[in-house]
């Protein structure tokens, strides 16, 4: 089922439907991540949209360029992200969904991003 994610002054929504149910929702602690702090969810690749707003995503990357972080340039807020782990997937911020509280999910698992396998020779 399509679900609405919107940034906060309401300039960029995207529509997208979940790779996994939100109880799979986790948090990073790469060095981007961590700073950022939102708790986020898959999507894969065709399964996300931009319905409104694309001229106002800003895309931000580092290092290798494979993860691709996108944010509203109007009030910054963090919309998606091309996953490093998985480039066929989005990243989502679960706490932009439409009618989805991060405080409801309880305590969200972490990933190990400051040792990412993409690092290991």
């Amino acid at each position: 089922m399509p679900q609405e994610l919107t940034c906060h002054c309401g300039a960029v929504v995207l529509e997208l439907e979940l790779l996994e149910p939100l109880s799979k929702a986790r948090r990073c602690d790469c060095s981007y991540c961590r700073r950022r702090g939102a708790i986020m969810a898959a999507v894969e690749l065709d399964k996300l949209t931009v319905v409104q707003g694309a001229d106002n995503l800003t895309l931000y990357t580092w290092g290798t360029g494979t993860a691709q972080h996108y944010f509203c340039k109007t009030c910054g807020i963090y919309t998606h992200h091309r996953r490093r782990s998985n480039p066929n997937h989005y990243g989502v911020n679960v706490g932009a969904l439409t009618g989805v509280n991060p405080r409801d999910l309880g305590d969200v698992p972490w990933t190990d991003g400051v040792n990412h396998s993409s690092d290991r020779n």
